[in-house]
């Protein structure tokens, strides 16, 4: 990875290059497809050579041919005696002498000349006596004919090959060649053109091509040869190659210059990276959030401050476009009225407030201050706001006012102390007498026999429940003079069975569910007073129902550790929208517009005079879960309630038919 990232860096540094060698490469390209039509060109024209050089040396043997098939009959023509005169005179020797021939010479069967024109004297060497071949005279300059006479002897007729390829070649091969026909040591016997003639035998100039055909049997020996007149020139010495030149020096020229424009880019860059660092790095030192909209309110700049503000990243704020993720739902109307109010200039100088919305949930109070955001070329591009989260101030003013009502209404909790305290006491000498008439009642009811197990058992029941009564008035009581809960052994599957009970009739139309696994060990807890806690829970959880239709209420409870057994409430309200366990306990806090705000409180305070702890969060079923711990009993025996500072313990029985009297009670709540 660390060598990919170094080759990146550095083809970022040779970029410059890029343009140069790609115009090397297409150079490279251009001359290679260039030397490529040059040879092709030379093929062609080696082609036409050979196909030119073949044609003419058909031409030139069709002439000697014929040539020398005149030879022949001329040879059978003349008489026997002959002499210059007659030669002369003779129409045969007359057209050879116009169109070809040197010279004619008749000898005799000696080898002796009797007869030569034109009037020269004759080569001393006579030629040989072959007839089917062309024999050369010393000097290379004149070739022969020889023909038998009929008479004996023989008919010489010699020729100039220059003025042979006077004869034969045509115009068009003249302009395009220099022709030659050397022997087969490749002396020169006759040659057209000038610019051999001044090289003399060499060979043809640098850039020209050759060609040589024997013209044998015609004349033996001989071989006719075409060299192109005009050099061919290779494309390094053409237009082309000084445009590529001229190109290549262009692209070096723009890719330095492309060089020089990099680097003050890159140092531009560096510049603008270090200016942008440092003022990135004031912007999160900064506490304040800072955020930049363009005209159209579109975000285009957020620090790190305004990010922990709002709980979003900035790859999801930017770019985004009224209405923003951090607005208040139930105020979207109000915040897109100030928005527009903003974008329009009329933002107040001095800031105003607004509450904005967390993404967890939580809402917060936000104090902004706006103004116009100006480019460089002092053009309005947009505006940027500061930031300040007055949270805490309003949180702290809130528990200033709270803490005046909380002393208001302390004088009157304490009033309601003493008169619930008085009445406490009041209410136990009545109850005391009911029990003590209702066990009377059943005593003389016994006396006479009665046998109505109805009355007996309502009269039974009576008993019970005023003596259930007095119980509750004794903790109610004792709870209000601050004096510690009484523990005893408790069957938490029992002490939710009587509160579905007490609470059957508001539990019409929901679904009640009790989750208890076999053999929840008991906890050690004033019965009484978790009986309320369990009472408020469910109440509180009933009101956030509003009679939903499907409502649902389920009460479970399992073992969590060694020491504690936990209770769920859970409902499948609208949940808690963020609040934690303190904020619902805090005192005079509560959701409801009639609260009093100090039901959960009390519970919290009931949980922790038993040593346990409350929780609240999110619940499987889609509502709120309040969660509450209970010290288990220790060991197998009663509870002896040593973990409270000054309780006493009763223990009571617990009796069967527990899971059928749950059962009924929740088929009751249905």
């Amino acid at each position: 990875m660390a060598a990919s990232r170094r080759l990146l860096q550095l083809l970022k540094r040779t970029s410059w290059a890029l343009p140069l060698l790609l115009a090397l490469a297409f150079a490279a390209s251009l001359g290679v497809w260039l030397r490529l039509s040059d040879m092709r060109d030379l093929e062609e024209e080696r082609l036409t050579l050979i196909a030119d050089a073949l044609s003419l040396e058909a031409r030139i043997s069709d002439w000697l041919n014929a040539e020398h098939a005149a030879v022949d009959r001329l040879a059978q023509q003349l008489p026997g005696n002959v002499d210059d005169q007659m030669l002369l005179n003779h129409r045969a020797v007359a057209e050879g002498l116009r169109r070809l021939w040197v010279s004619a010479t008749v000898l005799d069967a000696n080898n002796r000349v009797i007869a030569h024109v034109p009037q020269q004297t004759p080569q001393a060497l006579a030629p040989s006596r072959e007839r089917s071949g062309v024999s050369l005279d010393e000097g290379g300059l004149t070739a022969h004919w020889s023909a038998p006479r009929p008479q004996g002897g023989r008919l010489v007729v010699r020729f100039a090959p220059s003025a042979l390829l006077r004869q034969t070649l045509p115009w068009w091969l003249a302009q395009k060649y220099d022709v030659r026909l050397v022997d087969g040591l490749g002396q020169r016997l006759a040659q057209t053109g000038d610019a051999l003639a001044q090289t003399g035998d060499s060979l043809a100039l640098t850039g020209t091509q050759s060609y040589r055909v024997s013209v044998d049997p015609a004349m033996r020996e001989t071989w006719l040869e075409l060299n192109t007149r005009v050099p061919h020139r290779p494309w390094w010495y053409t237009l082309a190659a000084a445009l590529m030149g001229v190109f290549l020096l262009l692209s070096a020229l723009a890719s330095a210059m492309l060089r020089r424009q990099m680097r003050e880019v890159r140092r531009a860059e560096g510049e603008a990276r270090t200016e942008a660092a440092w003022r990135r790095a004031v912007e999160d030192s900064l506490t304040v959030g800072l955020r930049g909209r363009d005209l159209e309110g579109r975000l285009t700049h957020v620090n790190r401050a305004f990010c922990d503000l709002v709980g979003y990243s900035a790859e999801d704020l930017l770019g985004q476009l009224p209405p923003m993720p951090y607005w208040l739902p139930d105020e979207m109307a109000d915040s897109l009225r100030r928005h527009r109010r903003n974008m329009a200039g009329g933002a107040p100088r001095e800031g105003y407030e607004a509450r904005w919305m967390h993404r967890d949930g939580h809402e917060l109070d936000v104090m902004i201050f706006e103004a116009p955001l100006v480019d460089a070329n002092g053009v309005q591009i947009g505006w940027m706001g500061s930031i300040v989260d007055i949270s805490a101030r309003k949180q702290t003013e809130e528990r200033d006012r709270r803490r005046t009502e909380a002393l208001a209404h302390q004088a009157r909790l304490s009033t309601l102390g003493e008169v619930a305290s008085a009445l406490a006491h009041q209410l136990n000498q009545p109850l005391a007498a009911i029990a003590g008439y209702n066990a009377g009642a059943l005593r003389s009811l016994e006396r006479v026999g009665q046998t109505d197990e109805i009355v007996m058992e309502a009269l039974r029941r009576l008993g019970e429940q005023a003596q259930e009564a007095g119980r509750i008035v004794q903790r109610i009581r004792a709870f209000l003079t601050r004096r510690a809960p009484q523990p005893e052994r408790c069957a938490v599957p029992e002490l939710a069975a009587r509160v579905l009970a007490l609470l059957k009739r508001d539990l019409r139309g929901v679904l009640v569910e009790v989750a208890m696994p076999t053999g929840l060990p008991d906890v050690q807890a004033d019965a009484v007073l978790i009986e309320q806690v369990l009472i408020n829970l469910v109440r509180n959880a009933l009101d956030e129902l509003h009679g939903k239709p499907g409502s649902q209420v389920r009460i479970a409870a399992q073992r969590v550790g060694d020491r504690f057994v936990r209770v769920d409430v859970d409902d499948n309200g609208p949940g808690l929208q963020g609040r934690g366990i303190d904020q619902l306990t805090t005192a005079f806090y509560s959701t409801k517009s009639e609260g009093m705000g100090m039901g959960l409180a009390i519970c919290r305070s009931v949980i922790e005079a038993h040593h346990g702890g409350m929780e609240a969060g999110a619940s499987a079923l889609g509502g709120a879960r309040i969660s509450f711990t209970l010290p288990l009993c220790p060991g197998q025996g009663a509870c002896d309630g040593s973990e409270f500072a000054d309780g006493s313990s009763s223990g009571i029985g617990v009796g069967t038919g527990i899971d059928r009297g749950i059962g009924q009670h929740k088929e009751g709540a249905r």
